[in-house]
């Protein structure tokens, strides 16, 4: 008996480098901003759905930078460019990041230079996937 697996459609075309996503309107004066820590928690919220490893631990997050108001800017890539949630990860990133107390708005950039690797994933994330190092 065959059984017949559905797969996602291939993307027409690949994202391109730069196209972003925002979220999130500037916080209140006095508001205390966020540290790092508590906007790694919400990046570790975010999954891609064909891996069962978070964005953060998959090395995805290339870096984030949390500005004096709260704002924060964030560049991430994906691990592959046909990746059929391309066009919608870098919102989920940004809803993510606005849900901290202390984070106002959000700008995520998706990037594709570095090139992501298995190599960028934590130790953890490794070990989910039964990847071992050499």
């Amino acid at each position: 008996m065959d059984i017949d697996i559905p797969s996602h459609p291939e993307p027409s075309e690949t994202p391109e480098d730069g196209v972003s996503a925002t979220a999130g309107e500037p916080l209140a004066d006095g508001v205390p901003v966020a540290g790092e820590e508590a906007l790694i928690e919400a990046f570790k919220t975010v999954f891609d759905p064909e891996i069962p490893v978070n964005i953060y631990e998959l090395g995805l997050i290339y870096e984030f930078d949390i500005d004096e108001k709260g704002g924060v800017k964030v560049e991430m890539s994906l691990t592959a460019p046909g990746c059929p949630v391309a066009g919608e990860m870098p919102q989920w990133v940004a809803d993510a990041a606005v849900k901290v107390d202390g984070i106002g708005e959000a700008k995520v950039t998706l990037v594709w230079d570095p090139t992501w690797g298995p190599e960028l994933m934590s130790e953890d994330a490794k070990l989910a996937l039964g990847i071992m190092d050499d």
